[in-house]
């Protein structure tokens, strides 16, 4: 077996159509296959491990924040449902760090619970915005780089 493996593989049937939210589901899933590679198939070692998973929960943190603000610009008739599915996952991501810094090791169990959730989130949950939004006239190659780029616009202020 070789010393990294991919535990959850992208593919586009994971794309949402927005490039900028199918980049953030990409470093979602690297951050998973990082946190599998290291308590699964290496020696664990527990200060890697729990770096990776604080990174997991305060990316999914930045992550549903950055879709909860589309929800809120875009007036997104699901948002109730899914705050709440994103409430759901930031608390059992919350208690696996807790139980980890207890002494819990990371399982399989464990990865196949954050596989199915993330891939069951974007399938069902995510998908559903997709259509709503370019509907609406959001731009499916938004991308953060185009927005930071703000900074170096100049105006005119005279």
């Amino acid at each position: 077996m070789s010393a990294t493996q991919e535990y959850i593989a992208w593919s586009q049937e994971l794309s949402v159509g927005i490039r900028e939210l199918d980049e953030q589901h990409k470093i979602l899933i690297g951050l998973i296959n990082q946190l599998y590679n290291e308590a699964i198939l290496k020696r664990p070692d527990n200060s890697v491990i729990s770096g990776i998973l604080n990174e997991l929960a305060q990316y999914t943190v930045i992550h549903f924040s950055v879709e909860e603000s589309l929800f809120r610009i875009f007036d997104y008739p699901n948002t109730d449902t899914h705050q709440q599915h994103h409430e759901q996952l930031k608390e059992s991501l919350f208690d696996i760090q807790n139980k980890f810094r207890l002494g819990t090791p990371v399982t399989l169990e464990l990865m196949g619970f954050l596989r199915q959730w993330l891939k069951q989130h974007i399938m069902k949950d995510d998908k559903q915005y997709e259509a709503f939004f370019l509907e609406k006239g959001f731009n499916a190659n938004w991308s953060k780089k185009a927005v930071m780029g703000w900074k170096n616009l100049e105006f005119n202020l005279s």
